[in-house]
């Protein structure tokens, strides 16, 4: 499961032979941080062949682990290695603290629908976040749900109480980390490589992701206990060197926006009734494999902790985040209410 640097020292390098000028390349290169088969992938692919067949232009896809972890896909595409990168916020919230509004526990819905809705809607998501990944040199293209968040652990629990001394990975993220000391756990970040060899030998006790990471990483072998607490999604973005987006020629800018658009549309059709597809292929490679679905009286008694880390995420971000926040909750009750 580990990235070897050594491959991705090599693999850098390569990307560098020939680049003179990035931005007329007919070849451009896109990294995401997943799997083959992948939510992520899925949209990858989806975007290469919206571009490919409607252009002459050729679209290169790297997979997690094929250029290193995420923080340095992320660094690559700053500095015009990578002309488009796939990143969740939760590693994106030290470059832009307020994208770590996506892990405020229960501001988003469990209910699939609505929170399909209110991405394709909400002023924040499609207004505010693109001025915020333009400070950072970033053109934000896409930003999309992958699935409900559910926590793998080594024994089953049901209150905050039984996440005592659990350590639970974390991206390198400070308001994850603060959401699950406020459930009661101790947070204990870890590059996604190392999850499943953390868990085989006890350095964590268990760990976060939706159901199709959990499925397709192997994480239930080494972490049977399953269990839906409704405290959130797993929410990424997709996004250019801003340097290399601004130098297209408006037909090019057409093109990529016209191929986000339609990548994002087979995205979201494709994850509809995956959690379900890929619980059930759990349940049927592994016996060992427990599932708990919380009860309202339950959840409350983790929702009642959320205030602490909204708090947390004001003073982290200040009056922008307190806008944002505002706008995001108002984006939210009118979807709820349509």
């Amino acid at each position: 499961m580990k990235a070897s640097k050594l491959v991705t020292t090599a693999s850098v390098s390569a990307l560098l032979v020939g680049m003179s000028g990035v931005a007329q390349a007919d070849n451009w290169r896109y990294a995401h941080e997943e799997y083959e088969g992948d939510v992520q992938d899925v949209f990858a692919y989806a975007f290469k062949e919206h571009i490919e067949d409607n252009s002459d232009h050729t679209v290169q896809v790297y997979r997690f682990g094929e250029l290193g972890e995420s923080d340095d896909i992320m660094e690559q595409t700053q500095n015009g290695i990578l002309q488009f990168v796939n990143q969740s916020p939760g590693f994106t919230g030290s470059l832009i603290p307020e994208a770590q509004i996506f892990f405020i526990p229960y501001l988003l819905p469990t209910d699939e629908e609505t929170v399909l809705e209110f991405f394709d809607e909400s002023e924040a998501i499609n207004e505010m976040f693109p001025e915020l990944y333009a400070e950072q040199g970033l053109e934000l293209l896409k930003m999309y749900p992958e699935g409900e968040m559910v926590i793998t652990t080594n024994e089953p629990f049901t209150s905050p109480e039984g996440l005592d001394n659990k350590k639970i990975r974390t991206m390198t993220n400070p308001l994850l980390s603060e959401t699950y000391d406020a459930f009661g756990a101790t947070p204990t970040p870890l590059p996604w490589g190392e999850v499943y060899g953390g868990l085989q030998t006890g350095v964590i006790d268990g760990q976060e992701n939706p159901i199709f990471w959990i499925e397709s990483g192997g994480l239930y072998e080494v972490s049977p206990h399953l269990t839906f607490t409704g405290h959130g999604w797993f929410t990424t973005a997709m996004m250019a060197n801003q340097d290399f987006y601004e130098g297209l020629s408006d037909d090019d800018k057409e093109l990529v926006q016209e191929a986000s658009e339609v990548a994002y549309d087979h995205t979201i059709e494709h994850i509809q009734g995956l959690a379900e597809e890929s619980l059930a292929k759990i349940q049927e490679a592994s016996d060992e494999v427990t599932v708990t679905r919380l009860n309202e009286e339950q959840i409350q008694a983790f929702r009642d902790r959320a205030p602490q880390v909204e708090e947390e995420f004001l003073e982290m971000t200040g009056e922008r985040g307190e806008e944002l926040l505002n706008q995001f909750k108002e984006d939210l009750e009118e979807v709820s209410n349509d």
